[in-house]
């Protein structure tokens, strides 16, 4: 069988192709610190790689998304904690209003209970980061509107937002929402913080209330009526005061384990990613002796001719 003159030659140079490839690859991960650059490199660490960097990506976009809400959930509070504190001292006011209150007591107590409303009309108009927090999904204009009499008092207050709340996945299957709604009267969904129809919440329109049977003298009213609405609303309020804690409980707990879970997923990448320098550098030495053992041998070869195999 007669063997072209040229077959040594390109078997030779296809394994200098071969050879000087595989030093450069292992070069290239010795400089970078990555055994896979390339889907050619390892195509089933590639896959593998592929999918924990998905996983990765999801994972990150939920801790932005706990984030957003807990950012939420605290702007919440906020509001929540100021309306305790405004409630309490209503409801100080309507205990100590009784029948041995004297006229100008019950003047100073209305005028302190006027500026109670316009307090809590302003939590209630709270904003964060440029939306306001109580209307719902209705976030651009203020969720409470007031009326207001000849001398500036407010003597009633309309709710502009609506009941839908925004949500966020924070894990597979997992939606949550941190807003907390101004007011509900359908009897269902979230409860309403300031009006609530299940708990017969209406705490400005109560401190309206009570402002006006102080001005008007009407102890009678206050004990009767003023102070078992205002215990409504109190008991709403620590209503929220309790949701809002376990939400924000959860929240944190969910941001950890997604943290946690980022960590295994990155340091999963890097054992698949990343390269064992030790052995790169034996492989890179091992590469390049059998680089230049190959060169030397082909032109030792090459160099031969047929009276060297017949002496």
């Amino acid at each position: 069988m007669r063997v072209a003159s040229d077959t040594f030659s390109n078997n030779l140079m296809f394994q200098l192709n071969v050879l000087q490839d595989r030093q450069n690859r292992l070069q290239t991960q010795a400089a970078t610190g990555q055994k896979i650059t390339l889907p050619e490199d390892d195509p089933a660490a590639m896959r593998e790689v592929l999918d924990l960097q998905t996983q990765s990506h999801a994972v990150t976009q939920y801790q932005t998304n706990i984030t957003s809400l807990q950012q939420v959930a605290t702007a919440s509070y906020n509001i929540i904690d100021g309306l305790k504190t405004i409630s309490d001292r209503a409801g100080e006011i309507a205990t100590q209003a009784d029948g041995l209150a004297s006229p100008q007591q019950l003047s100073a107590y209305a005028t302190e209970v006027d500026n109670l409303i316009k307090q809590t009309v302003q939590l209630a108009n709270t904003k964060n980061n440029g939306n306001y927090l109580l209307g719902g999904t209705r976030t651009d204009a203020p969720p409470f509107a007031v009326t207001t009499d000849s001398n500036g008092n407010i003597t009633a207050v309309s709710y502009q937002g609506n009941t839908d709340v925004a949500s966020n996945e924070i894990a597979p299957n997992t939606i949550v929402s941190a807003q907390t709604l101004g007011a509900n009267s359908t009897g269902a969904g979230p409860r309403g913080l300031i009006t609530d129809s299940r708990s017969g919440a209406d705490f400005i329109n109560h401190l309206i209330a009570l402002r006006n049977d102080l001005t008007s003298g009407n102890t009678a009213a206050i004990t009767a009526t003023d102070q078992k609405n205002l215990a409504k609303d109190e008991d709403n309020i620590l209503y929220h005061v309790s949701a809002n804690g376990a939400l924000q409980s959860r929240l944190e707990t969910t941001s950890s384990l997604a943290s946690q879970q980022n960590l295994s997923l990155n340091s999963q990448i890097s054992q698949e990613t990343g390269a064992d320098l030790a052995q790169t550098l034996t492989q890179l030495s091992q590469a390049q002796t059998a680089y230049q053992a190959a060169l030397q041998s082909g032109a030792k070869i090459m160099g031969m001719s047929l009276l060297n195999f017949i002496q």
